[in-house]
């Protein structure tokens, strides 16, 4: 791999540490923080595809099948995140089953991509981050109807200039 994969592995590594530690501390739910992570993955997941040349129709039926699944799993995983009110807005935070499903849907996800290299899906088309952002959109979707579905308003986008300061509440 080269410096500019490490690069991309790194970023990808950075962006779902923070977004699973803010979710596992409990964080205030508004609609950037929710579907932001799962938009840029998934966008650096469909440009690692789009950089990827002589990929058939049975790759892309693959890469598609994995992309369903991906949504379908997170969607699962987000019905187990805790939505909750708190100070007149919605929070969410994850709890141990998210965790028990997210283990789960990572089993379910190797088997898919060890079946479809077994049927001879190209290893250039199955881009990690394309998997990971998938199955936060399905979080994101989930999560996000229950939260409209409550009642409860969404929180306020925060502002920080460091964003590094809401690990410091």
């Amino acid at each position: 791999m080269d410096v500019n994969g490490w690069v991309h592995v790194g970023l990808i590594a950075v962006v779902v540490v923070v977004v699973v530690i803010r979710r596992l501390r409990g964080e205030p739910l508004n609609a950037r923080d929710l579907f932001a992570p799962p938009v840029v993955l998934t966008g650096l997941g469909v440009w690692a595809l789009a950089q990827r040349h002589g990929l058939g129709a049975a790759d892309y039926g693959w890469i598609a099948a994995g992309a369903a699944l991906g949504v379908a799993l997170g969607a699962v995983r987000g019905a187990t995140i805790r939505v909750y009110e708190r100070e007149g807005v919605l929070w969410q935070r994850y709890t141990g089953r998210t965790f028990l499903v997210a283990a789960l849907s990572l089993g379910v996800m190797a088997g898919f991509a060890m079946l479809a290299a077994h049927f001879g899906l190209a290893p250039d088309a199955r881009p990690v981050q394309l998997s990971i952002g998938v199955g936060f959109l399905g979080e994101a979707l989930v999560v996000g109807l229950r939260a409209v579905s409550s009642g409860t308003p969404f929180a306020p986008e925060r502002r920080d200039s460091n964003p590094l300061d809401r690990f410091r509440r």
